[in-house]
C-alpha cells in the first residue's frame, strides 16, 4: 500500500489541484480569473525550457545510438512491430472518438465563444502549395527561427541531423555527445525543479479556465475518461490476443495470457513503465523470448513504444477540435490527426519528457494558442494509469512480435519442445 500511495503520490497531489481548481472555477465564475497569473507563470516557465530541452533530448539520445548497429535484424524488428502497433492504435482511437466524441451533446456555445478569442485561424492565409507546405512544416530558412516553439517539428527534424551528425564523427564527436548527455540532465532537473510548482500552476490555471468556459467542459473530461477506459479494454483483451496470435498462433496466446498479469498489475501499480522494466523481462523470458530480444526489446520498449500514449494524442487532438470548432471529418483533418498522435505517442515518447513536449507540437501544428496547453495536460494526468498499462505490458506482446520476425514461424514451438 505505501508502495502504491507513493508511485501515485504526485498523480494524486495533480488530481488534488485539479479538481480544487475546477470548484473554485464553478464557484467563483469568472472572477476565478484573478488567479490565472499563477497559472500563465507556470505556463511560461514551460515555454522557457521546451526549445533547449527538445534539443538536448533529441540530439543527445541520437548521438549514443552507435551502440545498435550491432543489433542488425533484431533492431529493424523492432522499429517495424513498434511502427505498425503505433499506427493501428491511431487509427483505433480515432475511429473511437468517431463513434463516441467526448464532447458531442455538450452545450459549447459559450465554451467556443472564448475560444474563438484566442483562435488565430481568423487570420487571412497566403494559399500555398503542397509541396512548399512540406517544406515549411519540416523546415525554416532561418537558424534563428527554430529558437521557437512554434517550429516545435522544424527544431526536432534539426536536432536529429544533429545527433545523427554527432553520433557519425565517432571519437571526434565524443566530446558534443558527452555534452549534449549532460545538457539533457540540467534540462531534466530544471523541468523537475518547475514541477514542484505544477500543482499550483495547474491548478489556478484550471480555475479560470472553468471560470471562463463554465463547468461543461468537465463532463466533456469525464466523457474522455471514459472512452479512454472502453479504449484501453479493446486494445489490452482483443489486440494484445491478435498480436499474441501473430507472434505464436494459439499457443502464442496461452502462453501471453499465462504470464500477461505480473507486467500489467505492476504497470498500473507504479504508473511507470521504467519500473515495470525487471517484472516485464522475467515475463518476456517466460512467454519464451529468448534472452537477447527480451533485454533489447523491454527497455527500449519502455521509452519509445506508447501506444496508450498515442491514444492520449488522438484524444488531445479531438478534444481541442471540438473546443475549437474546428473541422474533423475532412480527408487532410484526419490524416493529420492521425499523423500527429502517432509522433506524439510513438516518436515523442522516446524523449524525455515527451508527454509536454508532444502537446506543444499538436498546439505548434495545428495552430492552437499557448493557453491550450493546461486544458490538455490535464487530459494527460487523468489517463496515466491505463495509459501506462498499454504503454508497459504491450512491450512484452511485442517482444514477442519481434522474435517471430527474427527467429521464425515455428520460434515458440521450438522454445517449448526445448523446455519440455
Amino acid at each position: 500500500m505505501k508502495r502504491f500511495l507513493k508511485s501515485y503520490q504526485f498523480t494524486f497531489l495533480l488530481l488534488s489541484a485539479i479538481l480544487l481548481g475546477g470548484i473554485a472555477g464553478v464557484l467563483f465564475g469568472p472572477k476565478a480569473a484573478i488567479v490565472k497569473p499563477l497559472g500563465d507563470l507556470f505556463l511560461n516557465l514551460m515555454f522557457m525550457v521546451i526549445i533547449p530541452l527538445v534539443f538536448f533530448s533529441i540530439s543527445s539520445a541520437i548521438a549514443s545510438m552507435d551502440g545498435m548497429k550491432r543489433l542488425g535484424k533484431i533492431m529493424a524488428g523492432i522499429v517495424i512491430v513498434f511502427l505498425t502497433t503505433a499506427a493501428v492504435a491511431a487509427v483505433i482511437g480515432l475511429a473511437g472518438t468517431f463513434l463516441f466524441n467526448p464532447l458531442a451533446g455538450t452545450d459549447l456555445t459559450s465554451i467556443k465563444e472564448v475560444m474563438d478569442s484566442f483562435d488565430p485561424a481568423e487570420a487571412e492565409t497566403e494559399k500555398v502549395s503542397l509541396a512548399a507546405q512540406l517544406v515549411n512544416t519540416f523546415t525554416v530558412n532561418d537558424f534563428s527561427l527554430l529558437l521557437s516553439k512554434s517550429n516545435m517539428l522544424q527544431l526536432i527534424v534539426f536536432s536529429i541531423l544533429f545527433g545523427l551528425a554527432t553520433a557519425m564523427t565517432k571519437e571526434k564527436g565524443k566530446p558534443v555527445a558527452d555534452f549534449l548527455a549532460s545538457g539533457t540532465a540540467v534540462m531534466m532537473k530544471i523541468v523537475s525543479i518547475i514541477m514542484y510548482y505544477a500543482p499550483i500552476g495547474l491548478g489556478c490555471y484550471f480555475a479560470a479556465v472553468i471560470g471562463e468556459l463554465g463547468p461543461q467542459i468537465l463532463s466533456g473530461y469525464a466523457r474522455t475518461f471514459v472512452l479512454y477506459l472502453g479504449l484501453t479494454a479493446l486494445y489490452y483483451f482483443v489486440f494484445f490476443t491478435l498480436y499474441a496470435f501473430i507472434a505464436g498462433g494459439k499457443d502464442g496466446v496461452k502462453v501471453f495470457w499465462k504470464h500477461a498479469a505480473p507486467p500489467s498489475i505492476t504497470a498500473i501499480a507504479t504508473c511507470s513503465s521504467a519500473a515495470s522494466i525487471p517484472v516485464n523481462l522475467t515475463a518476456a523470458q517466460k512467454m519464451g523470448v529468448p534472452k537477447d530480444i527480451a533485454e533489447t526489446v523491454i527497455p527500449l520498449g519502455a521509452n519509445t513504444h506508447k501506444d496508450g500514449s498515442v491514444f492520449g494524442g488522438v484524444l488531445k487532438v479531438v478534444f481541442l477540435f471540438a473546443l475549437f470548432g474546428k473541422d474533423m471529418t475532412s480527408l487532410t483533418s484526419i490524416l493529420a490527426i492521425l499523423g500527429v498522435s502517432f509522433l506524439v505517442g510513438a516518436v515523442m515518447g522516446a524523449i524525455p519528457g515527451g508527454g509536454m513536449i508532444g502537446e506543444m507540437l499538436i498546439l505548434s501544428v495545428f495552430g492552437f494558442p499557448p493557453e491550450a496547453l493546461p486544458i490538455i495536460a490535464v487530459i494527460s494526468t487523468i489517463i496515466d494509469a491505463p495509459a501506462t498499462l498499454l504503454n508497459s505490458t504491450g512491450n512484452t506482446v511485442c517482444a514477442m512480435l519481434v522474435t517471430r520476425f527474427v527467429e521464425g514461424k515455428h520460434w515458440l514451438q521450438r522454445q517449448m519442445s526445448a523446455h519440455a
